[in-house]
């Protein structure tokens, strides 16, 4: 039997902030729910970027039943003026709420703790840290994002169990069964931008675009092209969403004004032949591209992880072993010379989709 208590409401918070999981941009996800007198009286979600807050919606549903309730929050509420959003502070003051229970502060250095000192300082009991573990991974794209200030990486790709990623021929569909590829989906509504390299572009002229049995959010499509090198009729400058091609400075001035008249947004991100990835990553962070799904081939996801730029990996597996010499792998790069240096993933879990696996796990260090 499930116990009725303050972590009750605080994970049924939690679950409607994930609910709303890739809606609010750069911004992080958000649960309330108001609580007075042994009732649920206000429910709320941040669902998108510049419109009301968690705390606001629930309060609103709450109307009068706010005085005197508890609002239970999965994040610190906030205590600045946002993009067209006010204080929620000052509306859970005002609104009279006695009591706050908040999962997690503000990861950002500039403003944490300073909702909890504004409501303390009104005559609110405010608890923090209750499922705090829950709160930060469900915005740890958003923690690196503002404090860092560049994009949270998901390395995703599909193997088979030797660990290759095509046949000797290239050809690769489909390694992983329709329950990864769904999962797949989902992932890219829940990321900004879904970067590929300019090798897959040409092998398999995907569109990169969300395709649910619902409709889906579009990320940004990120090409690390240095030379330019994109066919002009690629699948990817259809304009269904937004297409930016990463570029050295050598590449061609005319080609990449003609894939700008296309829609396409072209980035110079290193004087040399190859694109340096680590610009790139600050880059898209200043235009507001705050996670990332990284889609790449071997190559690309071995530099990735070279520079230290992947903060996540999910690994699916297929039940099949194709072997072959010249199968590529999933990740291309020299490695280290002793076991004991090689990558190693914390946090690992498995998820079963039909009959693949996914291990997700996170680099050592991050």
């Amino acid at each position: 039997m499930d116990l009725l208590n303050d972590e009750t409401y605080m994970r049924l918070a939690l679950n409607m902030a994930g609910g709303a999981s890739g809606q609010t941009g750069v911004n992080p996800v958000v649960g309330c729910v108001v609580v007075n007198e042994g009732r649920v009286v206000g429910l709320g979600a941040h669902l998108r970027r510049g419109e009301g807050h968690a705390e606001v919606n629930a309060l609103n549903m709450a109307g009068a039943h706010a005085k005197g309730a508890t609002a239970y929050v999965t994040l610190e509420p906030c205590s600045h003026t946002g993009k067209l959003t006010p204080p929620c502070c000052e509306r859970l003051i005002a609104e009279g709420v006695s009591r706050v229970v908040v999962a997690a502060t503000d990861p950002n250095p500039r403003v944490s703790g300073r909702g909890i000192e504004r409501l303390r300082q009104a005559g609110i009991q405010v608890d923090t840290g209750l499922l705090e573990s829950e709160s930060t991974a469900l915005n740890e794209k958003f923690n690196k994002y503002i404090v860092h200030g560049v994009p949270f990486v998901t390395l995703k790709t599909a193997m088979t169990m030797d660990g290759r990623i095509a046949t000797r021929t290239g050809h690769s569909r489909w390694i992983t069964g329709e329950q990864s590829r769904e999962a797949v989906h989902t992932l890219r509504h829940k990321h900004q931008g879904i970067m590929v390299g300019i090798g897959t572009i040409k092998a398999d002229d995907p569109e990169l675009t969300t395709r649910l049995s619902v409709p889906g959010l579009h990320p940004a499509r990120i090409v690390v092209d240095a030379k330019l090198a994109i066919p002009e009729d690629a699948r990817v400058l259809n304009g269904e969403a937004d297409t930016i091609l990463l570029a050295s400075e050598r590449a061609d001035a005319g080609k990449a004004d003609r894939l700008e008249a296309k829609g396409a947004k072209v980035l110079r991100c290193g004087d040399g032949d190859r694109v340096d990835l680590t610009k790139a990553m600050a880059l898209l962070g200043e235009m507001g591209i705050g996670s990332i799904l990284l889609e790449g081939g071997g190559v690309l996801n071995g530099a990735m992880l070279k520079a230290g730029l992947v903060d996540k990996m999910m690994l699916f597996y297929a039940p099949i072993i194709v072997g072959g010499e010249g199968a590529p792998s999933a990740f291309a790069f020299e490695g280290p010379e002793k076991m004991s240096e090689a990558l190693r993933l914390n946090r690992v879990s498995m998820e079963r989709f039909g009959d693949d696996w996914c291990m997700t796990g996170y680099p050592e260090g991050n």
